[in-house]
C-alpha cells in the first residue's frame, strides 16, 4: 500500500511537470494532481506531508531546471524550500478528506498554498503555479473571471473530482459517475465566462530583440556597451525596413530589459547611441536600463525615450529577483557564496505602477520576473496600461525552459485582463500575444530580430481585473475553514473516545 502511494506521488509529480512548457501537455495538470490526491487519500497528516513533499520535489526539479544556470546548489535549495509548502498543504488535505465535498476544500487549500508560496520567503516565488501550465487550454478562460488563482482552483477541483471517482470502496456505478461528470463540467463551463470584445482601435508596435554575446552568468560578454550597440543597430535596421516599405511604420518601439548595458544618465556616449537610434526610427521608444541611484544602489528601469527630447517618464521594477538584483541577508550571504558578489550595486524597488504615456497610447510596463505577480500586473492595468508591454532579459537562461514558461504567463495575463501583451527580450522569446491569449508572432532564441505588429488597444476590464484578489481570498478562506473544522472535529472525536 505504501509503495503504491509513493508511485502515485512520483508519477503525479512527473505528470504535473509535463503540463508546463516546453511540453505544454496541459491536460496532464489535472491528471497529475489527481494522482497526488490519490497518494494522500486516507493517510495520517504526517505521512501525507512527506508524500506531498516527494510529489512536489519530483514536479519542481525538472520544472525549475532553468535555475541550474545560477548553480546546482541554488537549484537544490530552491526546490527543497518550495516543496515544504506542498508538504504543509498535504498535511491539511489529509484532514479535509474526512469531510463531505472534500474536492472543494482541496481546491481552496491548493490556492492558499500557491498564495503563501508567492509571498514568503523574501518576497515569495510564484512561478510554477498550476495556472501557469494553462496558457492555452480549456481552463484558460477562468482567468478572465478570477485571475490565475481561479484557474489553479479549477484545475485542482477537476483533479480532486477525478480522484474522488476512483477512490473509496462499495460505491455504485452511479456514485462514481457523478464526480466524473462534474470533473468534465469544470473545463466545459469555462466557455460561459464573459469576455469583452474588440473596440476597433489599434496601435503599431515595433519589437526589437538585439541578442547578447555572452551566456550563463556572464551574458553581457567582456566588451563594454556591446549589448547597447546590438539593440541600437537592430533598431536602425527596423527603421530602414520601414523606409524600404518592408514593415509598416510603428507608433512606438519596445526594446528589452537591459537593452543598454551602460547607464544612459551617467554616460554621454550611451546617451548619444540611444538617441541616434531612436531619432532614426522617429517614434517614442521604450528602453531597458539599469541606472544608478546614489552611490550604492540602482534601479531596473523601463525608460521612455523621445526622438526629440530624449529620456522622459519611467517605471522602476517593483518585484526584484533575490540574489539576482539584490542580496537578502547581504553580509551572511556574501561571506558564504562568492557568486553573490556578482549582484554588485543593490537594486531598490519602484513604488508606482507602470502606466507610461507613449505616443498615442498609455502602455502598461511590466518587467520580466514580475509578470508572475498578480497584484503588480493588475495594478498596471488598473492604472490605464494598454497594451501590456513586458521587457525581459532571459539571456542567462537561454534555451532552458524559462523563456517558454514566461511565454505561457503572457498568454494567461492577456486573457485575465483583456489586454494584448507585447514582449521584448534580449535573446528571446520576444512575442506578441492577442487579448485572447493566442501567440500571433514570436522570435527564435539567440538571434537578433525585429518586427512591427498591429496590436488591438482595449480598455474594457474583465471581472478579474475589477474584483482583484477577492476570489483568491474567498477560496483560501474556504479551504482554511474546512481544514480548521476538520481538525476541531477530529480533536472532539478523540476526546470523546478517551472519555469512554
Amino acid at each position: 500500500m505504501l509503495l503504491a502511494r509513493v508511485v502515485a506521488a512520483v508519477v503525479g509529480g512527473l505528470a504535473l511537470y509535463s503540463a508546463f512548457p516546453p511540453l505544454n501537455w496541459w491536460l496532464c495538470a489535472p491528471l497529475g494532481i489527481a494522482l497526488i490526491v490519490a497518494s494522500l487519500y486516507g493517510t495520517h497528516p504526517r505521512r501525507a506531508a512527506w508524500l506531498g513533499y516527494l510529489a512536489a520535489a519530483v514536479f519542481l526539479f525538472p520544472t525549475l531546471a532553468w535555475v541550474r544556470t545560477i548553480g546546482d546548489d541554488v537549484w537544490l535549495m530552491l526546490v527543497a524550500i518550495e516543496s515544504v509548502f506542498y508538504a504543509a498543504m498535504a498535511a491539511l488535505v489529509a484532514l479535509v478528506f474526512r469531510l463531505r465535498w472534500w474536492p472543494l476544500w482541496f481546491g481552496g487549500l491548493w490556492v492558499a498554498m500557491e498564495w503563501v508560496r508567492g509571498l514568503i520567503p523574501i518576497g515569495g516565488f510564484p512561478w510554477a503555479r498550476a495556472a501557469f501550465s494553462q496558457g492555452e487550454s480549456l481552463f484558460t478562460s477562468y482567468a478572465a473571471l478570477g485571475g490565475a488563482p481561479l484557474v489553479s482552483f479549477a484545475v485542482a477541483l477537476c483533479a480532486a473530482l477525478l480522484a474522488h471517482a476512483c477512490l473509496g470502496r462499495r460505491r455504485s456505478p452511479l456514485r462514481r459517475a457523478v464526480p466524473v461528470v462534474l470533473a468534465l463540467a469544470v473545463p466545459v463551463l469555462s466557455f460561459a465566462v464573459p469576455r469583452p470584445g474588440d473596440e476597433g482601435r489599434t496601435v503599431n508596435v515595433g519589437i526589437v530583440q538585439g541578442n547578447v554575446p555572452g551566456r550563463g552568468m556572464y551574458v553581457l560578454g567582456d566588451e563594454p556597451a556591446v549589448v547597447l550597440r546590438n539593440h541600437s543597430n537592430e533598431t536602425k535596421r527596423l527603421a530602414q525596413a520601414v523606409r524600404d516599405g518592408k514593415l509598416p511604420k510603428p507608433d512606438i518601439v519596445v526594446l528589452p530589459e537591459n537593452s543598454t548595458d551602460i547607464d544612459p544618465y551617467r554616460d554621454e556616449i550611451a546617451r548619444e547611441i540611444i538617441h541616434d537610434s531612436v531619432r532614426d526610427v522617429g517614434v517614442p521608444t521604450l528602453i531597458g536600463a539599469v541606472v544608478a541611484i546614489g552611490e550604492t544602489e540602482r534601479a531596473t528601469r523601463s525608460l521612455v525615450w523621445d526622438p526629440v527630447t530624449g529620456a522622459g517618464d519611467y517605471y522602476d521594477k517593483q518585484n526584484l529577483v533575490p540574489f539576482g538584483e539584490y542580496t537578502p541577508f547581504k553580509e551572511l550571504v556574501l561571506a558564504l557564496w562568492e557568486r553573490a558578489s556578482l549582484v554588485g550595486r543593490q537594486s531598490v524597488p519602484g513604488d508606482k505602477p507602470g502606466d507610461l504615456k507613449m505616443g498615442p497610447v498609455t502602455i502598461g510596463a511590466v518587467n520580466c520576473y514580475e509578470v508572475a505577480y498578480d497584484a503588480t500586473v493588475r495594478g498596471t492595468v488598473r492604472a490605464g496600461g494598454t497594451p501590456l508591454v513586458v521587457q525581459a532579459n532571459n539571456a542567462s537562461y537561454a534555451l532552458s525552459n524559462l523563456p517558454t514558461q514566461q511565454l505561457a504567463m503572457y498568454k494567461l495575463r492577456a486573457v485575465e485582463h483583456n489586454r494584448a501583451v507585447v514582449a521584448a527580450a534580449t535573446t528571446g522569446i520576444s512575442a506578441y500575444v492577442t487579448p485572447d491569449g493566442k501567440v500571433s508572432w514570436q522570435t527564435r532564441e539567440l538571434v537578433a530580430d525585429m518586427n512591427v505588429v498591429k496590436v488591438p488597444v482595449r480598455t474594457q476590464e474583465t471581472l478579474a481585473t475589477k474584483v482583484g484578489a477577492l476570489p483568491e481570498w474567498a477560496l483560501m478562506v474556504m479551504g482554511a475553514a474546512a481544514a480548521g473544522f476538520a481538525a476541531w472535529r477530529g480533536r472532539r472525536r478523540g476526546d470523546r473516545m478517551r472519555n469512554e
